[in-house]
């Protein structure tokens, strides 16, 4: 595995790829990887001739700075991951690398409603660091092929409106949700829990659950079906941000009794973690 610090010598690495016929694929991340991001390594190996992935702490997208602060770093293990997974190339810029002129007054994008919903709303400014860095890394990296997880799922469609702002020839692939035995959806905060915490984690996915089997039954409403999800995380400590079934496509509110394409969505905190999780709802 090669490393770079500098996005100009690895443009310039990646330009002599391409001038021989390889297509590159692209993993952004913030590090403190785990198996989920390394499936995205995976995925991107079977297609892509050189895999990238980034790791950088991106202050831009944290709209609170204790978050920010006590975001995991675990450097050594990580690259030691990516060595084990085959992974071609990391970058592992500053914070100056990718924003030489500071992090004020950056630019900001035209997301549109997206921005104000879930996440947006709960986020303010999040997804304009997303984009700010996002923006940056395509710069940098200019991929064939870009690789995301679906736990992010609003942060894919933010994303993707990135790609069709800039133009940019990038194809955004979404890939699935990898899930602890027990269901709770891997993410880099888990390690934030306590043990006691991590036991009761698994109520994001129990409540995911029992919305998908009310969905399926076509019983009872959305409402309550909103409402027994919000008593299970209550149930066991969370303190919950949202809980939705939103259209897949747009995020707004499902209409009653609409059902193709739509998604459970969930944020909520148990103590100062917020974890983030969805499921798509049958048709």
């Amino acid at each position: 595995m090669i490393l770079f610090k500098r996005a100009g010598d690895l443009t310039r690495w990646l330009d002599q790829q391409q001038l021989s016929g390889k297509s590159i694929g692209f993993v952004p991340t913030l590090g403190a990887l785990h198996a989920g991001h390394i499936s995205l390594i995976t995925i991107s190996k079977r297609s892509a001739g050189v895999t990238v992935c980034s790791i950088f702490v991106n202050p831009t997208q944290f709209n609170d700075p204790k978050d920010f602060q006590k975001y995991p770093i675990t450097l050594e293990k990580d690259i030691a991951l990516l060595e084990q997974s085959g992974t071609d190339v990391l970058f592992l810029p500053e914070v100056e690398e990718i924003y030489p002129d500071g992090t004020s007054g950056l630019e900001r994008y035209d997301l549109g409603r997206i921005e104000s919903l879930l996440e947006g709303k709960y986020r303010p400014g999040h997804f304009q660091g997303v984009c700010q860095v996002m923006r940056r890394l395509l710069d940098v990296v200019r991929p064939d092929d870009l690789f995301m997880g679906s736990k992010d799922f609003q942060q894919c469609m933010v994303v993707q409106r990135l790609i069709e702002l800039r133009d940019m020839p990038t194809r955004l692939h979404r890939c699935p949700i990898l899930r602890e035995p027990d269901g709770l959806a891997m993410s880099s905060r888990n390690v934030r829990l306590t043990p006691e915490q991590r036991q009761k984690a698994t109520a994001i996915y129990q409540a995911l659950l029992a919305i998908k089997l009310g969905w399926e039954m076509g019983q009872p409403s959305e409402k309550e079906l909103t409402a027994m999800a919000m008593n299970i995380l209550e149930s066991a400590d969370f303190r919950v941000d949202y809980v939705e079934i939103a259209d897949a496509k747009t995020l707004e509110p499902a209409k009653e009794g609409e059902g193709p394409g739509s998604i459970a969505l969930i944020a909520a905190f148990l103590g100062e973690v917020r974890l983030i999780d969805n499921m798509m709802l049958p048709d």
